[in-house]
C-alpha cells in the first residue's frame, strides 16, 4: 500500500492533472500508473482528496515519472506535458511575472527561456530509453519463446540462458529447457508437451506476459 503523502514541499503533478491534460479518465490513468509502478518503472506517492462528500486517492509523480506515464498512454501529448512542467517550474522559480526593465534584460530573459527549453528537450530525449522499456516489456500481450524474449531484452542467448540457470528459473531436462515448478505456479510460464519424430516427447515453455515483465526486471537489475 502506498503511503499517504504529507510533505508537499517538492514539485509534483497529480494523476488527476495528467488525466485532465490528456483527456483520459482518472481511473484509467491510475491503473496505468499502478502497472508502471509494479514494473519498477516509476515511483508513486498517494494523496487523498474530497469530491461530492467522498474521499478518494490520487497519485503524485515527479517530472520524469509523469512524462513516462503520458508517453505510455498518449505519446502525442508528450510535448504538452513538457510545456505544463515548464509553466509549473516558472511559477515556482518566479511566482510574480518578471517584466523586463530594459531591452538588454528582455534579451537576457529570452535567452534564459531558450536555455530552459533546450534543457527540457534534452531531458525528454533522456527519457526515451525508459519509454522504450515500457513499450517492449509492459505492453507484451502474448506468450513469448526464449529467442523472442532475448530479442526484447537485447540479450545474447548464451548469456541469458546462463542467467536463467544461475537464477534457478529454468533448467535442462532430457534436452529441453523447462522452468522450475514454482515459476509455473506463479503464472510466469506456459508449458506444453508433445511428441515429435521417433516418438520423442518434448516440452515447450514460453514466458507469459507476466513472466516477461518479471524476468525483464531481474535482467535489468543484473
Amino acid at each position: 500500500m502506498l503511503p499517504i503523502l504529507q510533505d508537499q514541499s517538492f514539485l509534483t503533478m497529480s494523476t488527476r492533472d495528467i488525466a485532465a491534460l490528456i483527456g483520459k479518465t482518472h481511473t484509467n490513468i491510475k491503473i496505468s500508473a499502478d502497472r508502471l509502478s509494479n514494473a519498477g518503472l516509476i515511483t508513486l506517492a498517494a494523496q487523498e482528496f474530497g469530491h461530492n462528500g467522498n474521499t478518494y486517492t490520487e497519485y503524485l509523480l515527479n517530472k520524469r515519472d509523469s512524462i513516462i506515464l503520458v508517453a505510455q498512454n498518449c505519446p502525442e501529448f508528450t510535448a504538452k506535458i513538457v510545456d505544463r512542467w515548464q509553466e509549473l517550474e516558472r511559477q515556482v522559480a518566479n511566482p510574480h511575472h518578471q517584466i523586463p526593465k530594459s531591452f538588454a534584460e528582455a534579451l537576457r530573459l529570452a535567452a534564459d527561456q531558450q536555455e530552459k527549453i533546450q534543457a527540457q528537450a534534452a531531458q525528454v530525449e533522456q527519457q526515451k530509453p525508459a519509454v522504450e522499456f515500457v513499450d517492449r516489456y509492459v505492453k507484451s500481450t502474448g506468450n513469448l519463446g526464449f529467442r523472442q524474449v532475448c530479442k526484447l531484452l537485447k540479450a545474447k542467448e548464451n548469456d541469458f540462458r546462463a542467467f536463467l540457470q544461475d537464477s534457478r528459473i529454468m533448467y535442462r531436462l532430457n534436452g529441453d529447457w523447462v522452468p522450475y515448478a514454482s515459476h509455473i505456479d506463479a503464472g510466469r510460464f506456459y508449458v506444453t508437451t508433445g511428441t515429435g519424430d521417433n516418438d520423442h516427447t518434448f516440452t515447450s515453455a514460453k514466458f507469459t506476459p507476466k513472466g516477461v515483465e518479471w524476468v525483464s526486471q531481474l535482467w535489468g537489475a543484473k
